[in-house]
């Protein structure tokens, strides 16, 4: 289970639930955050606590904005758990949502523009039709080391 400090940060920005934006969150353990396609808020909105591994915001500049040149200093830093982040570019997806004890949640329905960070449980996910993805995670990639396969419940049928 991933810490208290963790599990905090996380229930904080839950709470701050905005059109357009999904918190899922089973008990104390944050599950996922999903964007959708309809989000277009001005300005800057980091949707993820500073302690997560991920970070996740949603940016909307007015033409003419200005963001200064930089580069990233060398950080190290520790990951624990692999979130994933995943953008549907066309189609649709079902992503079926699992506590870390691989008990079935709930399913979400994805399409075009929509945007999930699957940051704690288990997940699976059915394409509903041609869809075209890109997913951005920690690396780098262990193989069969980075994930525990499970049987689904069929609840989600």
């Amino acid at each position: 289970m991933r810490s208290k400090l963790y599990r905090e940060s996380w229930l904080e920005m839950a709470d701050m639930q905005q059109p357009g934006i999904e918190n899922i969150v089973h008990g104390l353990e944050p599950i996922a955050l999903i964007i959708r396609a309809t989000y277009d808020e001005p300005g800057v909105h980091f949707f993820t606590p500073p302690n997560f591994s991920q970070q996740l915001a949603f940016m909307k500049h007015e033409r003419g904005k200005r963001i200064s040149a930089h580069i990233h200093n060398p950080l190290s830093r520790q990951v624990l758990y692999t979130q994933e982040v995943l953008f549907v570019r066309r189609g649709k997806v079902r992503v079926n949502l699992y506590s870390s004890n691989k008990e079935y949640l709930c399913s979400r329905e994805l399409g075009p523009g929509d945007v999930i960070l699957l940051c704690g449980g288990g997940h699976s996910f059915e394409m509903l039709e041609e869809t075209a993805m890109i997913e951005v995670k920690q690396g780098p990639y262990a193989g069969d080391g980075d994930k525990t396969r499970f049987d689904e419940s069929l609840e989600w049928k």
